[in-house]
């Protein structure tokens, strides 16, 4: 059936469709608005020049310890834990044009590595985060509208079982992808953006992230917890999508196509920093302290 055929391609499209609609709506939105961080920065720098006499003033007064020792004053290195934890605060701030979330890359190269529980709250960030609903309602509301998935049926009903679905999809997917496979394999669910060097080198890098990543001792590998979470999500799939939707066939070319989606987004994200600097002038991102959000 030509119907199944192209269903995963049909859904690809939506799905990109729907990104670029969002993409857009918050670019509009960038532009309108004034950056919120101009009016706090502000007052924080007269703040702090009002408050810096003061601050003078009482460290003058404070009384000294006599014969401190000198280790006293040197804090502990953070440990490996501490560290991933404190990096993976900032990446679960970080937005594309502060509405698409972009939680799971990194702007360091030799980030710690994340423990278990660390892979599954990211992982439960990204799931839970609104824009997902969002996304899904739009991934829904195209296929009601094309009668994908005739089976669903049409109305209220019908609408109620394609969102659904496209939720399904997502969260099967960011479950086994970014969280169960990554800690069975110890490998990094996070995008590591290249961020330097020829445009055809940091296309490469983001292309074969989806089939090469790095594992959680800094060496690289392949990347079954991708690749296995998408045939995985594909396979849970069957059990909620109508009958003439299922099978093995539509199952891998189904893993197909979320893979092909996982690289366009991966070069989305490799590149976005430096199309945001051309039309925002946003600041590069070179650690946490200027990631964009």
């Amino acid at each position: 059936m030509i119907e199944h055929k192209y269903r995963a391609l049909r859904s690809c499209v939506r799905r990109m469709a729907a990104v670029m609609i969002f993409i857009s709506g918050g670019m509009l939105w960038a532009q309108a608005a004034p950056p919120a961080d101009s009016k706090t920065a502000a007052t924080a720098r007269v703040q702090g020049a009002d408050s810096e006499p003061i601050q003078r003033r009482k460290s003058e007064q404070a009384p000294r310890v006599p014969n401190a020792p000198a280790s006293a004053a040197v804090p502990a290195p953070p440990s490996t834990s501490d560290q991933a934890e404190q990096q993976l605060r900032q990446q679960e701030r970080q937005r594309i044009l502060s509405v698409i979330p972009n939680f799971n890359t990194s702007y360091i190269q030799n980030a710690a590595p994340l423990s278990p529980r660390q892979k599954f709250r990211l992982a439960f960030r990204g799931g839970i985060d609104p824009f997902e609903f969002v996304a899904a309602g739009a991934i829904a509301g195209w296929g009601q509208a094309e009668n994908d998935n005739a089976g669903y049926g049409q109305g209220a009903q019908g609408y109620a079982k394609r969102y659904g679905a496209a939720y399904a999809d997502s969260a099967d997917g960011i479950l086994w992808g970014n969280a169960i496979f990554p800690v069975l394999f110890h490998e990094d669910p996070r995008y590591f953006r290249q961020g330097a060097g020829s445009f055809s080198s940091r296309f490469r890098h983001a292309v074969l992230t989806t089939v090469w990543t790095k594992n959680d001792n800094g060496t690289f590998g392949p990347n079954y917890s991708n690749v296995l979470g998408n045939i995985v999500a594909g396979g849970i799939s069957n059990s909620y999508y109508p009958s003439g939707d299922r099978g093995v066939g539509l199952t891998f070319e189904g893993d197909a196509t979320v893979t092909a989606e996982g690289a366009l987004g991966a070069i989305g994200v490799e590149f976005w920093p430096d199309i945001s600097h051309k039309l925002f002038h946003t600041p590069l991102p070179n650690s946490f302290q200027d990631a964009p959000k």
